[in-house]
């Protein structure tokens, strides 16, 4: 099997960017496929229909974050162990971690299918689209695990340095989820579940599609006898793969459910509000998502370099994911910025609710800069299995920053205070994750942890 670029190939710019091209196209991508349902939905079944899709939004995301978590600490390992050249170690981890994952993936689809019209309630979900929103909601959990699935594979090659393969089953479940949501819409008339639907089917195809695409390459993650016997977890790795990603999944864990507080406050408003919040929040995960790709690169290829002894290259992934941030995240703001009008009307036709998103999306989206910046500072202390401070730091900015500023600014600015309050953390998480990087973390000896 070919070896796929690495820190130790060439000018790193040129390999990182290699790297993050299809990595910032894989994100988009699966954020498009978002989009897609939404304006399907939006446009079709009307404004209560999204709204009711919004609600669900953070609810998912505060499951989905756990998994991306504990995912992260996995890649942190298969990137020393592949920059070290050993494997047998991959697949071990590999295996680890896919099983684990599956079986966090049946927990949460069974207990919160169950649970969903309590959730929802919980969160302060308007009246008018409660029905909406549990049928979602459900649907949504019961195919959770697949979506876990989904989640982990992609992690885990990336920590190979492969960056593609994932892009490429992402096009192929996005295109997939885009044509059945449409036609389960118009056809089928599942209403707003059909969002959820599409979405579970694609991406089951695009795992189905990965497997037999890495079987032909003789690929350690390829599946078989050896992947299915590393699925029995390996107790040992699955501690290490738990102490670095439990942190990162606690961390995210509490930025979801500052995001079920914050979406509580905006029900508030009523429900054009969260519709609007809704339509701000696809759009903001779009200016995000460049800065989330180069902080995971910069994660990756710090761990690829740890694992091959090449410590001393550190600084140099972290001033080349500093630099493509300001170049990369910069310019989609700009973009952003210059047809924000456009954008938002391709989610809301009322005119009044596409105003209040383009007034809102104006306020925070250049704060996507700053948000790239601390994570790319995390990310690289976590290549190194430095997790606890980071995690402190975020859960923080959120905890004393974010939640309280969101609460105040709400009741004596407006709805607009909310959004002030996401600006101000990601300023003060910039500030205390670079601080304790150059500070500290630089200033000790990093050693492989596999």
């Amino acid at each position: 099997m070919a070896r796929p670029p690495s820190i130790q190939d060439g000018p790193l710019w040129r390999s990182f960017l290699m790297f993050l091209l299809p990595l910032i196209g894989q994100n988009i991508l699966q954020s498009l496929g978002m989009t897609i349902n939404s304006i399907v939905v939006g446009r079709m079944l009307g404004t209560g229909a999204l709204a009711a899709m919004a609600t669900f939004m953070p609810l998912a995301f505060f499951f989905i974050a756990f998994v991306i978590g504990v995912t992260a600490g996995s890649s942190v390992l298969v990137g020393q162990a592949w920059g070290a050249q050993k494997l047998d170690l991959v697949r071990r981890i590999g295996g680890t971690a896919l099983g684990a994952t599956l079986g966090i993936g049946l927990l949460v689809g069974i207990g919160g299918a169950i649970a969903a019209p309590a959730l929802l309630r919980l969160m302060g979900t308007p009246a008018d689209v409660m029905g909406p929103a549990v049928s979602y909601a459900r649907t949504a959990f019961v195919t959770m695990p697949v979506l876990f699935l989904f989640i982990c594979a992609a992690s885990l090659l990336r920590g190979t340095g492969d960056s593609v393969r994932p892009l490429v089953i992402q096009a192929v479940a996005t295109g997939f989820a885009a044509a059945l949501t449409l036609l389960m819409v118009t056809q089928l008339g599942l209403g707003v579940s059909a969002a959820a639907w599409s979405t579970g089917i694609a991406q089951t195809i695009g795992l189905i599609v990965l497997g037999m695409w890495l079987a032909g390459r003789n690929h350690p993650l390829a599946p078989g006898p050896a992947l299915l016997r590393a699925m029995v977890p390996d107790w040992a790795l699955l501690k290490q793969v738990l102490r670095l990603g439990l942190p990162t999944g606690a961390q995210l864990v509490v930025g979801s459910a500052s995001g079920l507080v914050i979406v509580g406050l905006i029900n508030g408003f009523g429900s054009e509000a969260t519709a609007a919040y809704g339509a701000v929040s696809q759009v903001q995960n779009y200016a995000q998502f460049p800065a989330l790709s180069i902080a995971i690169a910069a994660s990756i290829y710090g761990a690829q370099a740890i694992g091959a002894g090449r410590t001393d290259r550190l600084d140099a992934v972290l001033r080349t994911a500093q630099m493509m941030n300001l170049v990369l995240t910069g310019a989609l703001v700009a973009l952003i910025y210059l047809f924000s009008r456009l954008v938002v009307q391709a989610f809301l036709a009322d005119p009044q609710v596409a105003e209040l998103a383009q007034h809102l999306l104006h306020i925070v989206s250049w704060s996507a800069l700053m948000f790239g910046a601390g994570t790319i500072f995390s990310g690289i202390m976590r290549s190194s299995g430095t997790v606890i401070p980071p995690m402190l730091i975020a859960m923080g900015c959120v905890l004393l920053v974010e939640l309280p500023l969101a609460i105040l600014l709400s009741r004596t600015v407006g709805l607009e205070g909310i959004w002030w309050a996401y600006v101000i953390s990601f300023a003060a998480m910039m500030l205390a994750q670079g601080a304790y990087y150059l500070l500290v973390w630089r200033r000790r000896k990093i050693t492989a942890l596999v």
